[in-house]
């Protein structure tokens, strides 16, 4: 009977009595699922794998990348690999570090970092003096990014922000920065397609490139309605000697004449910006000199009178 009762217990049953069948021994209450844990997002091992370069040394194997970063060895192999390929980190033989890539992104956040220090005092002073929307552009392939934005216009008109991307073909900006830049930069626009965004948008290649032709020779650059319905706007590029390395805007629900009026108080921002950044007489001892863009092909004059309204300024 003993014998009998030990192998109940051992089967999970109540040991029997005489007077009655085995049963089931109580089950005692599981312990509650630990909460899940959200996976990390191939950004989020990425940066794990970039905070591991600390600066303390510059090379790190790859167990050190492990130990630092936290991450599985499959996982952190195949992201160093790939920041490999982007050029990101650099490898030689078994060991890692900071990349090109990484120091190009550096030195441009800190420039601009700088830009926007000696910008901020005359743009602020530009909006007092004028009343208008100011903004700081940067050019960033084919399209301008809003760095700063002073003052303000109605939002449904101008929905910009800072950090905001626009075309650079369309804006008054991203003309001013072309019309002093690298020849190519211009061909990269034409050939990505100068799309509409209204119907004053100058979408021919030979009228953009006498454009910005026209653009050198007066040293400002003209939006009339071509981003937005309404909004007129101009800009100055910001350089010395050589290429633009940024652009000053105003913007306008009035008409171009009152830009034409402003554009001196324009030109002395950009050149008080420069000034503050390189100090006079510097730029053009740094500045890559500024080559002659594409010629213009001849187009008839009355492809220009239908592409043009007659109160244009062209």
């Amino acid at each position: 009977m003993l014998d009998e009762a030990a192998a109940d217990g051992r089967a999970g049953l109540t040991p029997r009595k005489d007077s009655g069948p085995a049963v089931p021994a109580p089950v005692s209450a599981s312990p509650a699922p630990a909460p899940e844990v959200a996976p990390l997002s191939l950004l989020r091992k990425a940066e794990k794998v970039l905070a591991a370069f600390d600066g303390t040394a510059p090379w790190l194997s790859l167990t050190e990348v492990i130990r630092r970063s936290g991450l599985p060895r499959s996982s952190a192999h195949r992201i160093l690999d790939q920041l490999v390929q982007l050029r990101w980190l650099e490898r030689e033989g078994r060991d890692y570090r900071m990349g090109m890539r990484i120091l190009e992104h550096g030195g441009l956040a800190a420039h601009h970092n700088r830009l926007l220090r000696a910008a901020l005092p005359k743009l602020d002073a530009l909006h007092e003096a004028t009343g208008k929307l100011v903004q700081l552009y940067v050019l960033d392939d084919i399209e301008v990014v809003c760095l700063e934005r002073i003052g303000s216009l109605d939002a449904h008109v101008v929905p910009t922000r800072v950090g905001a991307r626009l075309p650079a073909h369309c804006t008054a900006a991203g003309k001013a920065v072309l019309g002093f830049g690298d020849p190519a930069g211009v061909e990269r626009v034409v050939e990505a397609g100068l799309h509409p965004r209204t119907h004053r948008t100058v979408t021919h290649p030979s009228l953009f490139r006498t454009e910005l032709m026209s653009v050198r020779d007066r040293g400002i650059a003209y939006d009339l309605e071509g981003t937005y319905p309404g909004l007129m706007c101009a800009a100055v590029p910001l350089r010395g000697a050589g290429r633009a390395i940024a652009a000053v805007s105003v913007s306008s629900m009035g008409g171009h004449r009152t830009l034409e009026r402003l554009a001196p108080l324009l030109q002395s921002c950009a050149r008080s910006i420069w000034t503050e950044l390189y100090g006079p007489g510097r730029a053009a001892r740094f500045a890559p000199p500024v080559e002659a863009p594409p010629a213009a092909v001849p187009v008839p004059m009355d492809t220009i009178m239908d592409l043009a309204r007659p109160d244009s300024w062209m």
